[in-house]
């Protein structure tokens, strides 16, 4: 058996156990780094997402090739999951920017879900109702400066579904 494992910006803990031939699996658990997305407007974009989302700009390195920001998301400096926000002068969201298309996904602490709402709001994002139903709450959001989707799921209420 072989479990499979998720990072969140707390800790790592098995999701599921599969059925495997062979011993459990040795190898270092491979996680998320970052993801670098474009942008016309790097400043506001590092803004919107460290005051809504609560996450930190982090120092950028000095031999950067343009402007460029990094956000941290996670408060655990030794399990960092960063966005890395880069200048693109001829940046266009991407049409297949929804649900059941491209977009960020992130754990959220469920006492703060209707509070982030209306940070969203209150910041200029747009709320977007879920296309589907889940046995967990969640929300997901258009970002103003970009046009970016992210959802937002309840981290205590989350869980794999069949």
């Amino acid at each position: 058996m072989t479990a499979l494992l998720a990072f969140t910006p707390t800790a790592m803990y098995p999701l599921r156990t599969v059925s495997q031939p062979g011993p459990p699996s040795t190898d270092p658990i491979m996680t998320f780094a970052h993801l670098a997305l474009g942008s016309r407007d790097v400043q506001a974009t590092s803004e919107f997402l460290c005051a809504v989302m609560g996450w930190s700009s982090i120092p950028t390195p000095s031999n950067a090739l343009q402007q460029l920001a990094w956000v941290d998301l996670s408060p655990h400096r030794d399990q960092s999951q960063q966005i890395h926000i880069i200048y693109t002068a001829d940046f266009e969201v991407s049409a297949f920017e929804r649900e059941f298309g491209r977009h960020l996904a992130v754990f959220h602490p469920g006492h703060d879900m209707q509070a982030l709402r209306e940070r969203v709001v209150a910041h200029g994002g747009q709320l977007i109702a879920p296309q589907r139903d889940t046995p967990f709450e969640r929300f997901f959001f258009r970002e103003p400066v970009n046009g970016y989707i992210l959802e937002v799921i309840h981290h205590e209420q989350w869980r794999e579904e069949q």
